[in-house]
């Protein structure tokens, strides 16, 4: 795992994206996450939350975002 972006961003047809401005949208909006969740992690981490735990934790946002394309959600 790395906190690296990856090399292609699929898209929903299979295909890699290839827009520049969204590869540029995409690479900023993965920077940016992934320094809050660094802060987070770390912040927890020496505050004495469990790392396991706080993966965990971290997983389980990720996994619980609704889909902007999934009718009815909110």
């Amino acid at each position: 795992m790395s906190l690296a972006p990856p090399p292609v961003w699929p898209g929903a047809d299979g295909q890699p994206i290839s827009c520049r401005e969204k590869l540029k949208v995409l690479a900023e909006n993965h920077a940016e996450v992934a320094q809050v969740l660094r802060d987070a992690f770390e912040d927890a981490v020496l505050m004495g939350v469990d790392e396991a735990a706080m993966r965990r934790i971290l997983a389980e946002m990720v996994a619980a975002l609704p889909s902007p394309r999934r009718p009815g959600r909110g």
